[in-house]
């Protein structure tokens, strides 16, 4: 009997053992899963960001039009988010974080397909230089306009081919492309993390939440690896001979292979939605129990008729829940202190994303760096400074037991210090480049007042030059040319690398004694004294990230402080619904089209239209790209001491110190911020303490 007993222990104790291992290994399943996930999104979204200028030449859009494409992927997100937040936790939801990812890896490849349908780039529309084989031309007063043929056709013949020339209106594939990628993100933060905080054992939540966070990290850093790497790669890379593309990386036309980072994006997202088709909707009950339990279910014809009755009460409910969703909303928008946080933030985030969306066509058009250097420049600089910022801010936080009111005037003291350290980047704006008919006269003697109209001087008006062409070459003045024309040049030599242009009047006149009046395609580089101040926007970039990732986001505990209990869940979600309406769709538009007000030339289409900008006024366009973000900056930090003043009145005499489960908040939402492959790195002008929320983590609180 004895031995039946021990018998019959044994057993169950093997059965419990069996499904103990069972939970474990599906969710350690899921876990495996979500982590790809989480890589995949972050990766996306620096794509993204880093593409953005090459997606601008590519395409000859301008930069409010880039902005919108960018801007796309809110769109997109604010669309299915009420649906995945609502809908989410009462489906499947493993099922519908893969097809998130599904159709998160459709978008990119969809970004990248109208590079194979709109033929090859012409960096030069206007021009085509096809000299013979090592040659050397020898011809008379600027009649290197027959070599340089430029592509006249009838007007009629242009009015009815350049509507239908292939990439006229293919940026609208990428605005879907980038829209889909948005829609396929949106359950994979809010599911996972409602799904790990289900089935996690006790108190281990937090700690999944912070290692998959930690993991996702690894996304920007191999998408800022493969950013550099394909901008360096001519864009249509194994379809032309390279040998025979004259411009370089640092040229203003030149186009990275910027689809080759959204297939990679894109097949990755679809690879790391396979598991998640695998998975139970419930990782604590075998396949076999579930069909019996589906089974038992569909005998159960009574509780069917309860479930119905349910149903239709609930329905009769729907009108008292609309009424009380309005009041809940009008109690929200009657707390000043909620309103005023959602300003300052909505300043702070809208200065943040307009800052990185432009900053790699910042440092290229004001330091004259290459996008491929400027990628890999911003991914060392700014992933372990934020982590190191993130952490530290924690660290203190912790260690001092800061109240409530402490923490906000700690993020305050942070953002105070960024800001001063931001006010370092006006002196820093380089002069703008000497350019003859544009900041010169085309001798090079004389500095013109505007850019617009600049007379043809002697040295080239018996030329018969096309103003409109940008073939820029460097004399050996140290001036830019906008054409081997309009400089004046008269012979050159042959298709080899580096194409050398001699006997240029314009360059002849400046006074240079050695008679080598010589020039070589593409824009002249930046002063010694401007790559200096390179370096100096370099090391402060790195202190500037650091304090502004010091103070954290403390933003989710400050949130549910500052309204009713009752109201937390509805506050968190009306706060991303404006950031992302207001920050992350309008800024980067009203950032491009500001930034367009400072280019100088434009290219010109097929069709005889605004095409995108060659170069910009690089002092005008310093003042507009960080005036726009300090003043953004600047009003969030005003509307931040009155926060705090009135939070102060509010909590006086009250215990304001933060408790260990509002802390673990905090500490979530700071990895959420790390990982978040949109906006998380603090770029020249940005502020990096914007309570970077997003609706996912909002369904994920609720």
């Amino acid at each position: 009997m004895d031995q039946h007993q021990h018998l019959n222990k044994t057993a169950e104790s093997a059965s419990s053992e069996k499904k103990k291992t069972r939970r474990c290994n599906g969710f350690k399943m899921f876990l495996a899963a979500l982590s790809f996930s989480y890589i995949a999104r972050a990766l996306g979204g620096i794509i993204m960001k880093m593409s953005i200028t090459q997606i601008e030449r590519r395409f000859d859009i301008s930069s409010s039009l880039a902005g919108l494409i960018d801007g796309s992927f809110e769109i997109g997100n604010l669309l299915v988010i009420v649906f995945v937040s609502y809908f989410g936790s009462k489906l499947h939801r493993p099922k519908l974080i893969g097809i998130g990812c599904l159709i998160m890896g459709t978008g990119s490849i969809l970004t990248a397909l109208p590079h194979f349908f709109m033929g090859y780039y012409r960096y030069s529309k206007e021009t085509h230089i096809n000299p013979s084989e090592n040659s050397t031309s020898s011809l008379s007063t600027c009649l290197i306009n027959q070599t340089l043929s430029f592509n006249r056709t009838s007007p009629e013949i242009v009015e009815k081919g350049c509507v239908k020339e292939s990439g006229s209106h293919m940026w609208m594939y990428v605005f879907m492309g980038n829209m889909l990628r948005g829609i396929g993100e949106t359950p994979i933060g809010p599911l996972g993390i409602s799904y790990i905080d289900d089935f996690a054992k006790e108190g281990h939540s937090s700690l999944y939440v912070g290692s998959l966070n930690a993991i996702g990290m690894i996304g920007p850093v191999i998408g800022f690896i493969l950013g550099s790497l394909f901008a360096k790669m001519y864009v249509d890379i194994g379809y032309v001979d390279l040998s025979t593309i004259r411009i370089t990386p640092k040229d203003s036309r030149w186009v990275g292979a910027w689809w080759l980072g959204f297939l990679v994006s894109g097949l990755f997202s679809i690879t790391s939605s396979i598991p998640f088709f695998f998975l139970p909707q419930n990782p604590n009950k075998p396949q076999k129990e579930r069909k019996v339990s589906l089974s038992l279910h569909v005998l159960k014809t009574n509780d069917e008729r309860s479930q119905t009755a349910n149903l239709t009460n609930r329905g009769k409910k729907v009108t008292k829940n609309v009424t009380g969703f309005f009041q809940s909303l009008k109690s929200l928008l009657t707390n000043p202190l909620y309103v005023m946080f959602v300003l300052l933030t909505l300043l702070q985030i809208s200065s943040f994303i307009g800052s990185f969306t432009y900053i790699f066509k910042y440092m290229e058009q004001q330091y004259g760096q290459s996008a491929s250097q400027a990628n890999f420049l911003l991914g060392v600089i700014t992933i372990p400074t934020i982590a190191t910022g993130m952490f530290l801010g924690g660290y203190i936080i912790k260690k001092f037991k800061l109240s409530l009111v402490g923490i906000a005037k700690f993020s305050l003291l942070t953002s105070i210090i960024s800001f001063l350290f931001q006010l370092i980047y006006f002196p820093l704006i380089c002069e703008s480049k000497s350019v003859a008919g544009l900041t010169l006269t085309y001798d090079g003697n004389n500095s013109v007042a505007s850019h617009i109209d600049v007379p043809l001087s002697y040295c080239n008006s018996d030329c018969n030059c096309d103003e409109s062409q940008w073939e820029p070459i460097c004399g050996n003045n140290g001036i830019t040319y906008l054409s081997p024309c309009l400089a004046g040049c008269k012979s050159l030599s042959g298709i080899k690398k580096p194409t050398v242009f001699y006997n240029c009047s314009c360059v002849e006149v400046t006074g240079l004694r050695n008679r080598n009046y010589s020039a070589h395609l593409g824009e002249c580089p930046r002063d010694d004294a401007c790559t200096r101040k390179f370096y100096i926007y370099v090391a402060i970039q790195v202190i500037n990230s650091l304090f502004s990732a010091t103070g954290g986001t403390v933003c989710i505990l400050l949130i549910v402080k500052i309204v009713q209990p009752e109201l937390k869940a509805l506050a968190m979600g009306f706060h991303s619904m404006v950031i992302r309406t207001l920050g992350g769709i309008l800024a980067p538009i009203y950032f491009g089209a500001l930034i367009d007000k400072t280019c100088m030339k434009w290219s010109t289409t097929s069709c005889g239209a605004r095409g995108a900008c060659r170069i910009y006024n690089s002092v005008f366009f310093g003042r507009v790209y960080l005036g726009l973000s300090t003043a953004l900056r600047f009003s969030a930090l005003v509307l931040y001491i009155v926060f705090i003043f009135v939070m102060k009145k509010k909590f006086q005499g009250k215990d304001t110190k933060a408790s260990d489960n509002e802390r673990k908040v905090m500490d979530e939402a700071n990895l959420e911020f790390l990982n978040n492959g949109e906006h998380f790195v603090p770029s020249a002008g940005a502020d990096s303490k914007t309570c970077n929320l997003d609706m996912q983590d909002n369904a994920a609180a609720n």
